[in-house]
C-alpha cells in the first residue's frame, strides 16, 4: 500500500491522493456491505420469531410484566432487608425461664411476669371449638393463603371504603403473630410492610400447624396474661384443654382488643364480642345456629377477679431489668422490690386518660406517655400508652420521639459550664447552617435579649447559635454522652431536638439536674430475692454512688432559668402554687410531639404526646396538653409542703413559711423527728409511752354489757356483741 499510495522522486516521497481516496472509498464500500449481510442474516433469524395479531399483544404485555415484575422486586428486597432484620433474635421461637413477682415500694404485690406466659399445651389438646373460633374471627382463609391473604385484605379494603371507617382488618393471622414476636404496635405504613415480610419469612419457616400453635401462646389476652392457656386459667381457673364452647367463643373474642373486651373489666362488651365470635362460626360454616345456641344462652363465667391493680407498662420495664441485673447469676424465680408508687402511678394514668379523652379528638392525638422518678431516678410511676390492652409498646421505654426545644436545655447547660452567664445578653437574629435556617415558632426575631428571657421563650436561633459558638457542637455530644444520651448525632440543626430520645431518657436527664448536676439513671428495681429468700440483688450495696459529671454551680443557674420557663415563659401552664418548679416545653416540626420536662425538688415527671403513625397533631405544644398533665401529676405526688429545695433555686414562700412553723416546734420538743432508742422511728418518749399505757387498759378491760330497749342483756360474750354490733 506504501507503493502504491506513496509515489518517490527526487525530492521525497508525494502522496497519492487519488490512490489515497480510492482506498479509502473501498474500504467503506466493503465495511457497509459486510454490515449489511450480518443484518440481514440476523434479520432472517429474528422474523423466525417474529409474531402478530393477538400475539403480539400478549408477548408485549408479557414483556413489560417482566420488566416491571423485575423492578417491583428490587423494590421488595430493598424494603425486606431491613424488615427481616428485626428477625435476628434468636429466642423467639422459645420462652422465657424467668418467673418474677414483683412488690411495690412498700412491698406489697402487685404482679408478676414470666409465670403467666404458658405454652404447655401441644396443639393437639387444644380444643377444637377454641381453633374454629380463632380461624373464624381471625383469618378464616388462613390455611390457604401464604402469608398475606391477599383476598381478605381486599375484601377488607371494600368494607372500610364503604363503611368510611375501619371497620375490618385486613391482617393475615401469620401478619398478627409477626407482629406479637418482632414489631410494635405502631400504626405506620413502615410497620405494616415489614408485617408482612416477616409473614412471609414466618410461612417459609415453620408448617401452619406451627404458626397456629404460636398464635394461640404468645397473643395477649388481657389482665396480664399471654397465650390461651395463661388465660384460660386466669378467667376460668381451669387449663384451657377443658373449656366450652362458650369460654372458647369468650377467648378468642379477646384477641382484637384484650381491655376492651376483658370479662373482669366489661362483662358487657365481653359477652358481646363473644356472641360475634359465635355468628363468626356459623358464617363460616364450622357450626351450624343450633350447635351454638346453647353457647348463647349459657354465657362463659369467669372466676371472682379481686386481684389488686397491675401498672404493666411498667412490670414489663422492671421485667427487663430484673432479667439484666441477675443475668449470669443461675436464678430464675425471682422475687424483686420495685420503685413503683401505685398510689402515684394510678393518678398518673388517670391525668393521661382525662386528657386523652377530653381533647383526642380535637387536637388529633391519641398516644401518650409519661415518667416520674424522684431525684435520685427512683421511677414512681411510669405509663407507657394510653391503653396496654390495645398496644403493649411501651413508649416510655422503646418510643424515640424528637424532643424539639425541650432538648435545649443540654445547650444552655454546656454552654454554662463553659463560661456563658444567665444574663448575657445575645441577640435573635438569623443564623444559618449551609442551606438549613432556624425559625421561631412566633415568626420573625426579636433582637437583644438576656440568656435567661431566650429560653424561657423558647428563642430558636439563640440555642442555635450557642451551638455553633465555642466550644461547639463537640461539646455538646460531650455534654450528651455524660447525660447517657450515646445515640445523638452531630447536626446543623441538634440543638433543637432533630433526633429521637425516649421518655426515660429524656425524665433522667432532666433528673441530673435536680440533683445538682450528680449522674441520674432511672431505675425499677431495689432488691432481688430468690425463692429461698436470698437476696441476690441490693442496689444499695451493688451501684456505685452518684457521680458529680456536671459542674454544681453551672447546674444551679440553669435550674434558676428554667424556673423562668414556668413562671413567665412557655411552660405557664405548669405553675403549682405550693412550691418552685423548673421545667422546659418541647414542640417537633409540625406538632408531631409535644413535651414537658420539669422538676421539683422531690420529683422529676416528663410527659409527651404525639401519634404512633408520626401524623402532626392539631397544634399540641408541650406547654399545652403536656404542661396540664405535668401539673396534674404534680399535684398528686406531693402530699405537703415539705419538699427539698431544688438546687439553686429560692424555696417556695409555702415551704418557707412551713419550715418556720416545723423550727418553732422542734423549740418546744427538740425530739421531735429523731430516734428515742425504742426503734419507733422518732416518735417522742411522751406519745409512745401514753399509748402504751392506753393499750394496756384496752387489754385489761372488762366486756360492756350492752342491754335492749326492755332492759334484756344482749351480749353474753364476744361473739354475741359483735352480732349486734353489726346489726
Amino acid at each position: 500500500m506504501r507503493d502504491w499510495i506513496f509515489k518517490p522522486n527526487r525530492r521525497n516521497r508525494l502522496i497519492d491522493w487519488w490512490a489515497l481516496d480510492s482506498w479509502i472509498d473501498s474500504s467503506l464500500y466493503s465495511v457497509w456491505a459486510k454490515y449489511q449481510d450480518a443484518w440481514s442474516a440476523y434479520s432472517n433469524f429474528i422474523n423466525q420469531f417474529r409474531v402478530r395479531g393477538f400475539r403480539r399483544a400478549m408477548n408485549e404485555l408479557a414483556s413489560e410484566a417482566t420488566t416491571i415484575g423485575l423492578g417491583g422486586l428490587i423494590g421488595l428486597l430493598t424494603l425486606a432487608l431491613p424488615s427481616l432484620e428485626a428477625t435476628n433474635n434468636s429466642s423467639w421461637l422459645t420462652s422465657s425461664q424467668y418467673s418474677v413477682t414483683f412488690l411495690d415500694r412498700n412491698g406489697a404485690e402487685i404482679g408478676k411476669r414470666g409465670i403467666l406466659f404458658s405454652d404447655v399445651v401441644p396443639l393437639d389438646e387444644v380444643p377444637d371449638n377454641l381453633v374454629k373460633a380463632t380461624l373464624a374471627t381471625e383469618d378464616r382463609r388462613f390455611f390457604d393463603h401464604f402469608g398475606v391473604d391477599v383476598v381478605g385484605t381486599f375484601r377488607a379494603m371494600v368494607a372500610n371504603v364503604q363503611a368510611n371507617d375501619v371497620v375490618q382488618g385486613g391482617s393475615s393471622l401469620t401478619q398478627q403473630l409477626a407482629k406479637n414476636l418482632f414489631l410494635s404496635s405502631e400504626r405506620s405504613f413502615e410497620r405494616k410492610v415489614k408485617e408482612a415480610f416477616i409473614a412471609l419469612w414466618l410461612e417459609a419457616r415453620l408448617t401452619k400447624k406451627q404458626i397456629l400453635k404460636l398464635y394461640l401462646d404468645r397473643s395477649y389476652m388481657g389482665g396480664g396474661t399471654y397465650g390461651v392457656e395463661a388465660a384460660s386459667q386466669f378467667y376460668f381457673g381451669k387449663s384451657v384443654r377443658e373449656i366450652n364452647l362458650a369460654e372458647a367463643a369468650l377467648l378468642a373474642g379477646l384477641y382484637k382488643a384484650p381491655s376492651k373486651y376483658a370479662p373482669h373489666a366489661n362483662p358487657a362488651e365481653s359477652r358481646a364480642r363473644a356472641n360475634q365470635v359465635l355468628t363468626n362460626m356459623v358464617d363460616a360454616g364450622y357450626m351450624t345456629e343450633g350447635q351454638v345456641h346453647g353457647a348463647r344462652l349459657n354465657p362463659a363465667q369467669i372466676i371472682d377477679q379481686t386481684a389488686s391493680y397491675t401498672p404493666n407498662y411498667f412490670l414489663d420495664w422492671a421485667f427487663e431489668e430484673a432479667q439484666r441485673l441477675t443475668q449470669g447469676r443461675g436464678e430464675y424465680n425471682l422475687i424483686a422490690r420495685t420503685t413503683v408508687d401505685i398510689s402515684l402511678q394510678q393518678s398518673a394514668e388517670t391525668a393521661v386518660e382525662t386528657v386523652l379523652d377530653q381533647n383526642a379528638r380535637a387536637k388529633r392525638v391519641d398516644q401518650a406517655a409519661l415518667v416520674a422518678m424522684e431525684t435520685d431516678g427512683a421511677v414512681r410511676a411510669m405509663v407507657g400508652g394510653r391503653d396496654y390492652g390495645e398496644s403493649q409498646f411501651n413508649r416510655a421505654t422503646k418510643a424515640l420521639r424528637q424532643p424539639g426545644s425541650s432538648f435545649k436545655t443540654y445547650v444552655y447547660l454546656m454552654a454554662l459550664e463553659h463560661g456563658v452567664d444567665p444574663n448575657d445578653r445575645v441577640v435573635d437574629s438569623p443564623v444559618s447552617c449551609g442551606n438549613w435556617s432556624p425559625r421561631n415558632y412566633s415568626g420573625g426575631f426579636r433582637g437583644g435579649m438576656t440568656l435567661t428571657t431566650a429560653l424561657a421563650k423558647s428563642i430558636n436561633t439563640v440555642a442555635v447559635k450557642l451551638s455553633f459558638n465555642n466550644p461547639g457542637r463537640d461539646k455538646l455530644i460531650e455534654t450528651l454522652h455524660k447525660l447517657g444520651l450515646t445515640h445523638i448525632r452531630k447536626s446543623c440543626s441538634m440543638a433543637l431536638g432533630d433526633q429521637g430520645v425516649t421518655p426515660l431518657d429524656h425524665t433522667s436527664g432532666f433528673a441530673t439536674l435536680a440533683a445538682g448536676g450528680k449522674r441520674v439513671n432511672g431505675y425499677a428495681i431495689t432488691e432481688i430475692q430468690n425463692e429461698q429468700g436470698d437476696l441476690i440483688y441490693n442496689r444499695q450495696t451493688e451501684e456505685p454512688p452518684a457521680e458529680q459529671i456536671f459542674d454544681r454551680e453551672a447546674v444551679e443557674k440553669l435550674n434558676e432559668m428554667l424556673t423562668h420557663v414556668v413562671t413567665g415563659g412557655t411552660g405557664r401552664r405548669s405553675q403549682l402554687e405550693f412550691t418552685v418548679s423548673a421545667g422546659k416545653t418541647g414542640t417537633s416540626s409540625d406538632y408531631r410531639d409535644g413535651w414537658f420536662m420539669g422538676f421539683t425538688g422531690q420529683y422529676v415527671v416528663g410527659v409527651w404526646y404525639g401519634n404512633d403513625s408520626f401524623k402532626p397533631t392539631n397544634r399540641v405544644t408541650g406547654g399545652s396538653l403536656p404542661a396540664e398533665t405535668w401539673k396534674q401529676v404534680m399535684i398528686a405526688a406531693h402530699a405537703n409542703y415539705n419538699i427539698p429545695q431544688i438546687p439553686g433555686v429560692p424555696l417556695h414562700p409555702n415551704q418557707v413559711e412551713l419550715a418556720n412553723r416545723i423550727a418553732e416546734v422542734k423549740k418546744a420538743d427538740p425530739t421531735l423527728g429523731t430516734s428515742t432508742g425504742y426503734g419507733n422511728g422518732g416518735m417522742p418518749d411522751k406519745t409512745r409511752a401514753l399509748l402504751i399505757a392506753l393499750s394496756k387498759m384496752f387489754k385489761e378491760a372488762k366486756p360492756v354489757e350492752v342491754r335492749g330497749a326492755r332492759g334484756a342483756l344482749l351480749n353474753d360474750g364476744p361473739e354475741r356483741f359483735a352480732g349486734a354490733q353489726g346489726r
